[in-house]
């Protein structure tokens, strides 16, 4: 595609250079370019993205046809100066790839927990009933029925909409997909047409990158607020807001959404609720009532957070026309999502389980679910991310010292910061709420708190390992190196048992 066919999109640039070069794709790294692409400088955010503009040298020297950025610069190659490279990325990026997203249904799923396991529902669902799935997320982007390993939750538009395309290439029908705060107020979205709109919860997090739970709301809005403002009589084309209607944000939520509305919950008044809910360590199993009808519906996931994941997912699933008994098969069919409390057996005599819980609410929920079957000790290994909200510390260091036997808190991804004013930190929570002093330690080796949770742990007991789950790697000060909580745990039980 030529350049002047691409900023033909954009009704405001200013160009130097030759319009008719070819270009091949669309980049923003320049350290994965290659000779032809495009090559967008988007302005860094501290903390969180660098400024590209740092790398145009780099990129010309990779082969950049053209660069798109927002400053003036003197080069080579022809520049198309934007006021807004992010948003012309996501621009450029939609028309180059074909629109993707208008070929196939998307449906977005956001919320501070329960994304991951939302989706894998959801997909399992619409797989049960025949379709062709996508999915797009935390764990990896899955292209007909490959799963690819991502780096990044919700991906940047160019890498975004070329995923999109290829599920159009292999025919896929819907595609599921994670959509972060940082996102959405990134522009990473704009430009995909979604179809649905699940809202999952909102609880504390990202307040480094937002700064105020308000302002964390709002960029979680922006998915429904922009899904459009027309009804249509096609029924393909009529857009649904799915939302929790016992989290208090559903209010704004419907306020700024022109979609149909679906609501779902356990204590209010909803559109498709779940009672008599029975929790056990095997699984869980409630009453489904909704406005297609009633079934039994029964996870092989633990806990009542997975009862909420269960109705979203199958809220979705229903504006969709997909039979309950359909629905029922695909809920039951999935057994776990990695890293989601995720069992971790090599023949112990206790229960070892890898978790992503990484906020106060993805804590809280996750300790309550194995307080309410624990007939032994619980012990938790967590910790939290360096360079992240540091006023969640310890609120997570209460609310582990509340639920837990013994708590052993350790490093999580410390990024830049020191180990062990992070661990400090957390430790602050557990001294407030009284904690006794032997009913914890501080280690922040993190294979070595796993080994000593192995160590300290007796038949019937439970071993959460909390903060990572499905993640394989730790990031330290200057290095990322390779690890994975369930590995380290399979390692650990396996010394225990010589």
């Amino acid at each position: 595609m030529k350049l002047k066919e691409l900023i033909n999109q954009l009704t405001i640039s200013h160009v130097n250079g030759d319009t008719d070069v070819e270009i091949s794709g669309i980049n923003i790294n320049s350290q994965h370019l290659k000779p032809g692409e495009l090559f967008v400088c988007i302005p860094g955010i501290p903390g969180f993205q660098e400024d590209r503009h740092k790398f145009i040298d780099e990129a010309i020297k990779a082969g950049a046809a053209a660069l798109v950025l927002e400053r003036d610069v003197y080069v080579d190659v022809p520049t198309v100066k934007v006021s807004d490279a992010r948003y012309a990325l996501a621009v450029l990026s939609a028309h180059f790839y074909g629109y993707p997203s208008l070929d196939l249904k998307l449906i977005g799923v956001t919320g501070t927990n329960g994304k991951t396991t939302t989706s894998y529902m959801i997909e399992s669902i619409f797989a049960q009933a025949g379709y062709r799935t996508g999915l797009m997320g935390n764990i990896g982007t899955k292209i007909g029925s490959t799963m690819f390993e991502t780096d990044i939750n919700t991906q940047d538009p160019n890498r975004l909409q070329s995923n999109l395309s290829k599920m159009k290439e292999n025919s896929t029908d819907f595609c599921v997909m994670e959509v972060t705060s940082q996102g959405l107020h990134m522009g990473r979205v704009l430009g995909c047409e979604f179809r649905t709109a699940v809202f999952t919860n909102l609880t504390q997090d990202h307040l480094n990158y937002h700064g105020t739970m308000e302002s964390y709301l709002a960029a979680k809005g922006l998915l429904f607020s922009r899904m459009g403002n027309s009804f249509s009589a096609d029924p393909s084309k009529r857009k649904f807001a799915v939302l929790n209607a016992d989290d208090e944000a559903s209010k704004y939520l419907k306020s700024v959404t022109g979609a149909q509305v679906v609501t779902y919950g356990i204590n209010n008044l909803a559109d498709v609720m779940a009672k008599d809910i029975q929790l056990t360590s095997k699984g869980t199993k409630f009453n489904l009532l909704s406005f297609a009808g009633k079934t039994s519906i029964e996870l092989k996931m633990i806990g009542k957070f997975n009862v909420y994941n269960a109705l979203a997912a199958i809220s979705a699933a229903l504006v969709e026309q997909v039979p309950l008994d359909v629905i029922q098969q695909g809920v039951a069919e999935l057994v776990s999502v990695s890293g989601r409390m995720e069992v971790v057996d090599k023949g112990q005599d206790f229960l070892v389980l890898a978790d992503y819980a990484h906020t106060p609410d993805g804590l809280d929920k996750a300790l309550s679910t194995l307080r309410d079957f624990a007939e032994k000790k619980i012990v938790t290994v967590f910790g939290c991310g360096g360079d992240r909200d540091r006023t969640k510390r310890p609120i997570m260091g209460e609310l582990a010292a509340k639920y837990s036997d013994f708590v052993i808190i350790t490093s999580d991804n410390p990024r830049t910061e020191d180990p062990n004013g992070i661990l400090k930190d957390i430790q602050r929570g557990l001294i407030d709420s009284q904690a006794p002093v032997d009913s914890y330690e501080l280690i922040v080796d993190r294979r070595q708190a796993i080994n000593r949770a192995i160590e300290v742990a007796s038949s019937g007991d439970i071993v959460i390992i909390a903060g990572k789950g499905h993640e394989t790697y730790q990031i330290l000060k200057d290095e990322t190196i390779h690890f994975d909580d369930r590995e380290e745990a399979r390692e650990a039980i396996r010394k225990k048992n010589l």
